[in-house]
């Protein structure tokens, strides 16, 4: 009786905790478009604007460009890099989008390219998912869920995502 118990207590916490990490690295596919794990930050209370983060990757043989999106949580959802200019950090609209090669892989991550939830409705708050849809240029629209991190946040593979007691070293 016990050992049933214990064995079936096992496999629940097991399960668990497959679910839990499968929900850390969601993917989205449109087309020949791989969309990695979008993930945000959260914002503080009063914050007009959030930062949100993926990988793409065109596993085509054409070209395509990441051209904007929307949310309900914001107003707009733009598109944005950072860089180093003489020692001093810009960051700048793309107004155009960002072109994804064939075989390329495009990371947005803190301090370079980036999506900007403008005009937010509301606080990104740790733990929730918003959702958004993505458009690219030929392959169309995307529906996905960025998974909120917390306010410092450098990926999305914080410990929000694993089971109580469980952590990632970063």
């Amino acid at each position: 009786m016990f050992r049933t118990a214990f064995f079936a207590a096992a496999f629940a916490i097991l399960a668990n905790s497959l679910a839990m990490s499968g929900a850390a690295a969601h993917e989205y596919t449109l087309g020949s478009l791989k969309i990695g794990h979008p993930w945000a930050r959260a914002t503080p209370k009063g914050a007009s604007i959030g930062g949100g983060y993926l990988k793409i990757t065109n596993t085509g043989t054409a070209p395509d460009r990441f051209v904007g999106g929307s949310s309900a949580v914001s107003k707009s959802l733009e598109i944005h890099e950072m860089s180093m200019d003489n020692g001093v950090m810009k960051m700048r609209a793309m107004e155009k989008g960002v072109e994804i090669a064939p075989g390329q892989t495009v990371e947005f991550k803190p301090s370079s390219y980036h999506i900007m939830f403008v005009g937010l409705k509301k606080p990104l708050e740790k733990g929730q998912r918003v959702k958004a849809t993505l458009d690219f240029e030929k392959a169309g629209k995307v529906d996905v869920e960025f998974v909120i991190e917390s306010i410092g946040a450098q990926s999305g593979t914080s410990d929000n995502a694993m089971p109580p007691g469980m952590h990632m070293n970063h």
